[in-house]
């Protein structure tokens, strides 16, 4: 046996595994890991179907299918009001996940440091930490999740090359406002910062607000790449397909990554979205469908002493526990798992340093009669 060497050695099981495996194992509902349980549109799927059986199997370009670009440019212009050329500012990529790394690993260097904001999605500090980059967390903390961004400026030095923003964010259900990018726009300029903004959730946004996305502010724009999941549009998380979108400059130095990396993505489901995508309807829908998940969640559990933070986006809902148990959120997860029969995540491994927050998330992202079986077995908890 030859002797290994760990690049990520404190890097252990992500919570997902962990969770869904003990959900598996006790038969709970698994309202953890972030997945729906119904179907993607039957119309995507024949599209899906009609393009493998036309043959559509070969590779596609490395910054993906032409007509999937020209179709996401239209879209971020009709959405965002951003023109965006097709040729030069996207690159579809192999899920969300993989145009994280790639980006990271395009712009990050060794003993460069990356701020993100916690609680973060679990593969911003070890893709960073690849890049041998060195992650600044800031902390946000229950109720508000909120940021001050003078203490975000008093991080910023010399060695800031990366700035991560995520909203809608996961896990908290939270969104940045205009005055937080134009906040974050002030920080960057007349810095050598790229702004990498995690916005896989854009279309899941509710109670009438509007995502700000980067697009949105031309002069943030220039320092920054966006990140957007079609799995999270679609309702399709199995198929890894994602996009960003940059500045041509940006762009082209994430394809010299790109390409060493997977090159391109599967070519008969680009086809698919590009005619899918094509008919805004099949994603202006999203927000009042979520919101009524939301909605449904929260009203059936009125009367059980978890306390929402409301979520204004996504489809993860953070509730407080403190009412109920003194345990600390990943034993209070395992309880709920083992004894109520509803899978949650804990907040704390979303955390460098956790804050000792009693709050967990759940899912929403699931048929009622799965939301109400869940909130059936919610209901035996006792303040």
């Amino acid at each position: 046996m030859i002797k290994t060497v760990s690049k990520l050695p404190s890097s252990g099981t992500t919570i997902f595994t962990v969770m869904s495996k003990l959900a598996s194992e006790y038969k709970a509902i698994n309202l953890g890991q972030g997945f729906p349980d119904f179907e993607c549109d039957e119309k995507l799927k024949d599209l899906v179907a009609k393009h493998v059986k036309e043959g559509k199997n070969q590779y596609a370009p490395l910054a993906g299918l032409p007509k999937l670009n020209e179709t996401l440019s239209k879209k971020m212009k009709h959405v965002y009001g951003m023109p965006i050329d097709p040729n030069t500012q996207i690159c579809v990529t192999a899920g969300a996940t993989q145009a994280l790394y790639t980006a990271i690993m395009a712009f990050v260097n060794k003993g460069d440091e990356v701020i993100i904001f916690e609680p973060a999605y679990d593969c911003y500090t070890p893709q960073i930490q690849l890049a041998g980059g060195v992650v600044k967390p800031y902390t946000m903390t229950y109720p508000d999740y909120g940021i001050d961004w003078n203490r975000v400026r008093d991080m910023v030095n010399n060695r800031t090359r990366m700035i991560i923003i995520n909203t809608p964010h996961n896990p908290s259900g939270t969104i940045l406002t205009k005055q937080d990018m134009e906040a974050l726009e002030a920080i960057i300029k007349d810095n050598n910062i790229v702004v990498l903004s995690d916005e896989v959730y854009e279309h899941l946004i509710f109670d009438g607000e509007q995502h700000q996305s980067i697009m949105r502010f031309p002069n943030l724009f220039e320092q920054s790449m966006a990140v957007f999941s079609f799995g999270k549009t679609l309702h399709a998380t199995g198929w890894k397909l994602g996009y960003i979108v940059g500045p041509e400059y940006l762009i082209k130095e994430f394809k010299v990554v790109h390409q060493w990396n997977v090159f391109c993505t599967n070519s008969f489901v680009q086809f698919a979205i590009a005619d899918y995508l094509a008919d805004p309807k099949n994603y202006e829908y999203l927000p009042s469908f979520f919101e009524k998940k939301r909605d449904k969640m929260n009203g059936l559990l009125k009367d059980v002493p978890l306390i929402p933070k409301v979520a204004k986006g996504t489809y993860f809902q953070a509730y407080n526990y403190e009412e109920v148990s003194d345990l600390g959120d990943l034993e209070f997860a395992k309880y709920l798992t083992a004894e109520i029969g509803v899978a949650a995540i804990p907040m704390s491994p979303f955390y460098t340093n956790p804050p000792g927050d009693k709050v967990i998330r759940l899912c929403f992202a699931k048929q009622e009669k799965t939301i109400e079986a869940a909130a059936e077995r919610l209901i035996k908890l006792k303040a």
